[in-house]
């Protein structure tokens, strides 16, 4: 068998999903059939804040918190909403999509460049609580 790096994993996820640029990603701020959900890990958000309005789960538990039946279930991730991941730079985020795909979820996509594309698109940002 062979080894795949964590870089072929990503460009594979990349190939399945809908990617948006930093851009079309913040156009949809602020649209109410949009959840943003940041997959970064809780000491990231602390340091930069976090999309306003969007909602944090990271990556170890995306797909517990967006399964119905699992009792950490987040009921932002449902909803028939369209699910906007990002990460720090677009990998996270790339393979959560596709993960989420693999679940059912099929209105989902992800952000290249992540919270960094984000915000030099004028993404607005609000604190986290430390």
């Amino acid at each position: 068998m062979t080894t795949k790096s964590a870089k072929d994993l990503v460009a594979e996820a990349s190939r399945d999903i809908e990617t948006l640029s930093g851009p079309e990603a913040a156009k949809l701020v602020g649209d109410p059939s949009v959840m943003f959900v940041d997959v970064r890990e809780a000491e990231e958000l602390q340091k930069t804040g976090k999309l306003r309005g969007a909602v944090h789960v990271p990556r170890g538990f995306l797909e517990f918190q967006a399964d119905p039946t699992s009792p950490t279930h987040k009921p932002e991730l449902g909803g028939g909403k369209k699910l906007v991941l990002y990460c720090g730079s677009g990998n996270r985020s790339a393979l959560g999509a596709k993960a989420l795909k693999e679940m059912g979820i099929t209105n989902v996509a992800h952000v290249a460049g992540g919270f960094p594309a984000l915000q030099q698109a004028g993404g607005l940002v609000e604190e986290v609580n430390r």
